[in-house]
């Protein structure tokens, strides 16, 4: 199954939801960064609601960005996504190892700690819209609901979960946001409530072979779920070598001369899909016209 997104909407247009089945994304995002399990699955449940909420924005050009900064070992995380399903992200610190937490499971709150989330979207204004929230468990999907509801007053549940293989390829990976529209009634909410508090973790539906459309029928069970569409989702880099020569272009002339000095060919890698781009003393006296 390929990943995508289902957008929908329920209760008479009273609740608006998000499902993704992201497996293949966080994949290669492991196979690219070499994360250890832990960093695979915070780094899994960052790109999955990064993706989630990039579909959320409606103009062609617009970004988003989450980043996560944390007291833990592996110090953050960011995302970055469009509005047609493309995301990309990378951990700050990717072979984080730690036992189990209290549940057996991976300790993701442990990795990151206490620290802040912000979410960034720029929408072609002047400034891009940031707003921050304090990491209240450091488990992502909690941290994002409470984002929600301090930062843009939208009452919200998210689901969000990775499952490893025991060779530590990803087996399962997705999640899913549902939010409440300013008119939704007390008794759509009282039904809503009820599902949530008899959900399963999201990788257990994923797992048994549920697909986004069957969790959103799960999560929204008795509240005419209607689906709006679906996106496809993958993760990929814009990165190129016309970018990275930009980039080594806006080094001082110092830097240039110490490159140049060292004599050495200058391997600059890309943080989001950890490509690697070389170039020779030779290039590096072009991009400066020397």
């Amino acid at each position: 199954m390929s990943d995508y997104i289902i957008r929908a909407m329920a209760g008479s247009e009273q609740i608006r939801a998000f499902a993704i089945t992201s497996r293949d994304t966080v994949e290669y995002a492991r196979e690219h960064h070499n994360t250890s399990p832990v960093v695979t699955a915070a780094l899994g449940r960052m790109l999955s609601a990064g993706a989630m909420m990039g579909v959320m924005m409606k103009g062609d050009d617009d970004l988003l960005t989450l980043q996560i900064q944390g007291s833990g070992p592996m110090k953050g995380i960011t995302v970055t996504a469009d509005s047609h399903g493309n995301v990309k992200g990378f951990p700050n610190v990717a072979d984080v190892m730690l036992p189990p937490n209290k549940d057996g499971k991976l300790d993701v709150g442990g990795a990151i700690d206490v620290g802040i989330l912000r979410v960034i979207k720029d929408m072609g204004l002047k400034e891009p819209y940031v707003g921050t929230c304090e990491l209240k468990t450091g488990e992502i999907a909690e941290d994002i609901t409470y984002y929600f509801a301090t930062s843009e007053q939208i009452p919200s549940s998210v689901g969000l979960g990775v499952l490893m293989n025991k060779d530590n390829t990803v087996n399962s990976a997705g999640g899913f946001i549902i939010q409440l529209m300013p008119f939704c009634d007390d008794k759509t909410i009282d039904i809503l409530e009820e599902n949530i508090k008899n959900l399963k973790p999201v990788t257990t539906y994923l797992s048994e072979g549920k697909t986004p459309e069957d969790i959103l029928n799960i999560v929204l069970e008795g509240l005419d779920v209607t689906i709006i569409d679906k996106v496809d989702t993958q993760f990929k880099c814009d990165c190129s070598v016309e970018r990275i020569e930009r980039s080594l272009s806006s080094l001082s002339m110092d830097d240039i001369n110490s490159i140049i000095a060292d004599n050495k060919p200058v391997e600059v890698k890309c943080q989001f899909c950890n490509k690697a781009y070389n170039f020779s003393i030779e290039d590096i006296k072009k991009l400066r016209g020397l």
